[in-house]
């Protein structure tokens, strides 16, 4: 789109994946304990900064932030701040004490970082909602920017006869998938309760758990939960897929589930929509109403209930419905997931603040 774009890490220069990352990079790292403290960050800033004409920060509640709010406030750089879900109140209920710890810094640091970003950039309209019932003292100029995904051509993207080959079990099947870690937020074990309470629906029926085991013992609970159930003959749990795998997997896929209790954008949501796949997601995921309004979809609480009531709402459609809403998932994916729609309203926010031609730093 004609803009240079160059990054800015607190990772060791000698990283493999510094090394290889297909961009102009400044690593200045290691950075130093948990928060991230570099002592070279504010000085690099201050002097490389008149070079650029903008900055973009992506994540909070560390040092990195803070730093380019010391070295940028006032002057005629301007930054700007992806949180990346990092505000949404979900962790304030699930981890009382670590929001206790913000507390503690939140007013001298992450605030102002806030309030006094030329905007703060949002993946979806939801999370800039979700982002001011966090902290009561809560100031910020919010801009919708969006997310995306970007895609070669679907043809060389798998098949979906690669993934029924490899698991034999699918073959013939209407497949649910799931993919994502196996974490408690992500909902695993609602899905599999409803599933329980759905499958007799359809012999057919086939859920497919794709995705690492993110913490030891979920899996093991899990499929605990499946055996304990009766429908663990009808679960296949291929681990992490990714590259041409992970493609196929969604090819073959009738419909996507992510019952997540949180979920500040969901990429494996969008990848499916990508391809054709409507989904089937709770209202934590923020890009439900995106998803809902596009008629791509169901949304419903993360709830044991709300999963059974979107699983049997996409049962009871007609097969020339299914059909339609195949169509919208890729229409809906077209108009508000993909990367170059999310990176030319990126340029549109940051041009007023930095003049016509942008080349501007992303610090993660």
């Amino acid at each position: 789109m004609g803009h240079d774009e160059e990054v800015l890490t607190l990772d060791a220069p000698d990283a493999d994946f510094v090394r290889s990352f297909p961009a102009t990079t400044h690593a200045i790292g290691p950075a130093a304990g948990l928060y991230g403290h570099s002592k070279r960050l504010v000085p690099w800033l201050r002097e490389h900064a008149p070079l650029y004409d903008a900055v973009v920060v992506h994540g909070l509640w560390q040092f990195h932030s803070l730093a380019v709010h010391r070295a940028l406030r006032g002057g005629p750089v301007p930054y700007f701040i992806y949180p990346h879900g990092m505000l949404d109140p979900w962790f304030k209920r699930q981890y009382p004490l670590k929001h206790l710890k913000k507390w503690l810094y939140w007013p001298w640091a992450d605030y102002r970082v806030l309030r006094d970003a030329a905007a703060v950039l949002f993946t979806a309209g939801e999370e800039a909602r979700l982002a001011a019932q966090s902290f009561w003292l809560y100031r910020a100029k919010p801009a919708v920017v969006g997310y995306g995904v970007a895609l070669g051509d679907p043809s060389l993207l798998g098949r979906a006869e690669e993934f029924t080959a490899a698991w034999p079990q699918t073959q013939g099947k209407r497949i649910v998938l799931f993919m994502g870690r196996l974490h408690p937020k992500k909902g695993g074990d609602l899905l599999i309760e409803a599933f329980a309470q759905v499958a007799d629906a359809d012999p057919d029926l086939h859920l497919v758990m794709a995705g690492p085991d993110d913490r030891s013992g979920v899996l093991a609970g899990l499929e605990a939960l499946a055996t304990g159930l009766g429908v663990a003959h009808r679960i296949t749990w291929t681990g992490m897929l990714s590259g041409s795998t992970k493609w196929s997997a969604l090819k073959a896929a009738e419909v996507f589930a992510l019952p997540s209790h949180q979920e500040n954008f969901g990429i494996a949501v969008v990848e499916a929509l990508a391809m054709g796949v409507p989904v089937l997601i709770s209202d934590k995921v923020n890009i439900w109403r995106e998803i809902v309004d596009g008629e791509a979809g169901f949304a419903a609480d993360d709830t044991i209930a709300g999963t059974v009531d979107s699983l049997q709402r996409w049962l009871k459609l007609s097969d020339a419905q299914r059909s339609a809403m195949k169509l919208r998932a890729a229409g809906c994916y077209e108009q508000h997931f993909h990367m170059a729609a999310a990176a030319r309203r990126l340029i549109d926010t940051i041009t007023p603040h930095a003049g016509d031609r942008v080349r501007f730093t992303a610090l993660k």
